[in-house]
């Protein structure tokens, strides 16, 4: 295999430069290795706090101190910490008490900061991430290590990780859903959920298919602004589903979760 080649950030930017999302995400440091200062800069100029990247419970200098390094892309596509804490919360509520032999799967795990908070509220719970990009699966391979989680990850893509994936009959499973969103989110529209990478619904009809005989519970990371006739769609795959959008940002720029189950007792 060929990694891509990752650099540390010596790519020029202009004084007045803004870290944003185009920058980091689409621009010169999407594969680059963000120093401290640029990690904070984003966070200021993007949402007016120099801690918004904090994951693994830690903020930013916190982190970076330890050893943890990121992308710009990932940087981007992280779900932070105030957000996966969140999500966390409201998947253990749903569930109700703690359920032996539950699994927990992230197809696009990221930085993997959304399972850490997953299992923590999830106690007893066994957990598997998938990242094709192989940079971006060293790295967090490489912070877990240095952080000393040991949380189960693979470099591989959601269709062979999900379909390599050994589930005991019966046993229920989770499954927490963001893949890059792309050109997905429009300033006008919001999220379309049929236009992430690969779009939602693929990725819901696999799991509900590949894992028919179990009760799954399925975690969609949504924008606050979304377009109504994918939202509709998606829900219309569960027994129940609900919508949570938590206001930690600006009005209109808050993420949240579809909650959906399917034959969950």
């Amino acid at each position: 295999m060929i990694l891509p080649r990752l650099t540390h950030s010596t790519t020029a930017v202009e004084p007045n430069q803004l870290y944003d999302r185009n920058l980091l995400l689409r621009g010169p440091k999407r594969n680059a290795v963000l120093e401290l200062w640029e990690l904070q800069r984003y966070g200021l100029d993007s949402f007016g706090d120099e801690d918004y990247v904090s994951i693994f419970g830690l903020t930013p200098d916190n982190w970076y101190t330890k050893g943890v390094r990121l992308l710009g892309r990932t940087a981007v596509e992280c779900t932070r910490d105030r957000l996966a804490d969140r999500i966390g919360k409201d998947v253990a509520e749903v569930i109700g008490a703690p359920l032996p032999h539950l699994l927990v799967v992230d197809p696009f795990v990221g930085s993997g900061n959304t399972l850490y908070w997953l299992l923590r509220h999830l106690p007893g719970a066994r957990g598997f991430g998938f990242e094709s990009d192989a940079g971006v699966f060293r790295l967090t391979r490489s912070n877990l290590a240095a952080l000393g989680l040991s949380i189960d990850i693979r470099n591989t893509d959601y269709l062979t990780g999900l379909n390599d994936l050994h589930v005991p009959e019966n046993q229920k499973l989770i499954a927490f859903l963001a893949p890059p969103w792309g050109d997905a989110l429009s300033p006008a529209a919001g999220l379309d959920l049929r236009r992430t990478q690969p779009p939602i619904g693929q990725i819901v009809d696999l799991l509900l298919d590949r894992f028919a005989n179990h009760p799954v519970l399925i975690a969609v990371q949504v924008y606050e602004r979304m377009d109504e006739t994918s939202l509709a769609e998606l829900r219309s795959r569960f027994d129940w589903s609900a919508l949570r959008i938590y206001e930690l940002t600006a009005p209109g720029k808050n993420h949240g979760i579809i909650l959906g189950l399917k034959a969950w007792n």
